[in-house]
């Protein structure tokens, strides 16, 4: 039967304050604002607006508060051609926002005020809505209730419908056993390096048969300006990174996860796919803001 739906994503939703600076200041020290930038983002739906970009019929899980920053990020995804049937609007608390310092290398900091994102209850989800997709996509909340409707709703929807896993720094700090649940019943996990070393002290090969263990069937590791690592047990790929002038890396990694899921809804081998990920998040990169650079099919077709 025929899904409603290409991709849905289920992460926390936030304004972005991004300001760009001289230098990221540390303990002690000044810098100075260059230029400022306000945007919609929160890791899963900047990957669902890529893949609206890209012409998949998409969704998105999440919750927001009755206030400014609320409107602008349901707003932001009808614009986009995203479905908000399922995204939760509560009368209390504040939605999600993040501060951003972005500097001349394009590096960043991030400071994170979560909001009502960490108060999505199992009970408050569309489970039948949500099984009618073909991938779940989920990233990382900073609170615990979330993360254990997050848990709840993969066992609940896995038989059905293809879970793809981003768990960002914040859940990773969480440990492999902690994340096992979500692990374990993954299509798709898409790690950074970095991230892969931390979940499991091994190099991006042995880290990725680790997670193919668990359960996983493709791992794509993001290796930033090295490109990225992808493999599902039977064959394995090192794929070089676009060369670009990088601007701001925020939403990389998200961008990379549009590029790669895209491809698997339309049947492209595992090459293709981290091909089409490194694709997607060098345009990214060469734009401030996580959203800004994403393409439009159009913009890509030839190169694809």
């Amino acid at each position: 039967m025929k899904k409603t739906f290409h991709v849905v994503g289920f992460g926390a939703l936030n304004v972005d304050k991004l300001y760009r600076v001289n230098k990221i200041a540390y303990e002690d020290e000044e810098s100075f604002i260059i230029d400022f930038m306000e945007a919609c983002g929160g890791s899963a739906a900047n990957t669902i607006v890529g893949l609206a970009r890209l012409g998949l019929k998409t969704g998105f899980i999440g919750k927001v508060a009755q206030d400014r920053e609320g409107k602008l990020l349901i707003e932001d995804f009808k614009r986009e051609g995203v479905d908000t049937s399922m995204i939760i609007v509560t009368k209390r608390g504040r939605s999600g926002t993040v501060i951003g310092f972005v500097d001349e290398k394009g590096e960043r900091a991030l400071y994170v005020d979560p909001g009502v994102n960490d108060e999505i209850s199992f009970e408050e989800l569309n489970i039948d809505l949500i099984k009618n997709t073909e991938f779940l996509h989920l990233s990382s909340f900073v609170g615990d209730k979330s993360f254990e409707t997050q848990k709840k709703l993969v066992e609940e929807v896995a038989d059905e419908v293809k879970v793809s896993f981003d768990p960002g720094t914040l859940y990773v700090k969480r440990g492999l056993e902690a994340l096992k649940p979500i692990l374990k019943n993954s299509f798709l996990l898409l790690p950074s390096g970095e991230e892969l070393k931390i979940l499991t002290g091994k190099s991006v090969r042995e880290g990725a048969k680790v997670l193919l263990r668990l359960g996983a069937e493709i791992v794509a590791v993001k290796l930033g300006k090295e490109g990225c690592y992808v493999t599902d047990g039977k064959e394995e790929h090192f794929i070089k990174a676009y060369s670009v002038k990088v601007v701001d890396t925020t939403g990389a990694g998200d961008a990379f996860n549009s590029g790669f899921l895209f491809g698997l809804v339309k049947n492209k081998d595992l090459y293709e796919c981290g091909k089409l990920g490194n694709l997607i998040a060098s345009r990214c990169i060469t734009k401030m803001g996580a959203r800004t650079g994403l393409p439009k099919l159009a913009e890509i077709q030839k190169i694809i």
